[in-house]
């Protein structure tokens, strides 16, 4: 008996695709935003509008690998979507630069799981500059951290920290930015 492996583009075409329900299609897209790193801060808009938001840390533990972290990371990601019955669009704080070498490399880390997760399940993602987003929400792409918390407080939002008033200034710019339907 002859063994015939698949390759990612094969096996996709031979997943079965369905339409979407038409109740789905008259409700706007989940979408996720996230300020990646150690300890990210998310926002997420579900099916019926509504918005939850938070902060997440993946820290590997005392006594694990460095990889314990981006594994947590991809599950969480799983389950978020399992929670959500689907994610349609990722939108993530596009850093350019850090203040040091390890904050580089956790952001690129996460940044590397969380586009191949959507890769893999076809979900599209867009990085937002910084600027962009403190621009977006304050009126100033150099506001400080306070700025932005106290601009998501004033849409209603209780940001616990800068992380999770970041993840929400990114989905309000993404809301903003073609998001919405």
């Amino acid at each position: 008996m002859a063994v015939i492996a698949l390759t990612t583009d094969e096996a996709d075409k031979k997943r079965p695709s369905l339409p979407p329900s038409p109740q789905l299609l008259h409700q706007p897209p989940v979408i996720l935003a996230l300020d990646l790193g150690s300890h990210t801060g998310w926002a997420l808009r579900s099916r019926d509008g509504t918005i939850t938001s938070g902060t997440v840390t993946f820290r590997p533990g005392r006594f694990e690998g460095a990889g314990m972290a981006f594994l947590r990371f991809r599950n969480w990601l799983d389950e978020l979507a399992d929670l959500a019955h689907g994610i349609d669009q990722v939108a993530f704080e596009e850093v350019r630069a850090h203040a040091g070498t390890i904050a580089a490399q956790v952001y690129g880390g996460f940044l590397a799981h969380l586009t191949a997760w959507c890769e893999h399940e076809r979900v599209p993602y867009q990085g937002v500059p910084v600027g962009t987003i403190k621009r977006h929400a304050t009126g100033k792409g150099n506001a400080g951290k306070d700025a932005v918390i106290a601009a998501m407080t004033a849409k209603g939002h209780h940001p616990a920290d800068d992380n999770e008033a970041d993840a929400l200034a990114i989905l309000h710019w993404a809301l903003a930015h073609g998001g919405g339907r």
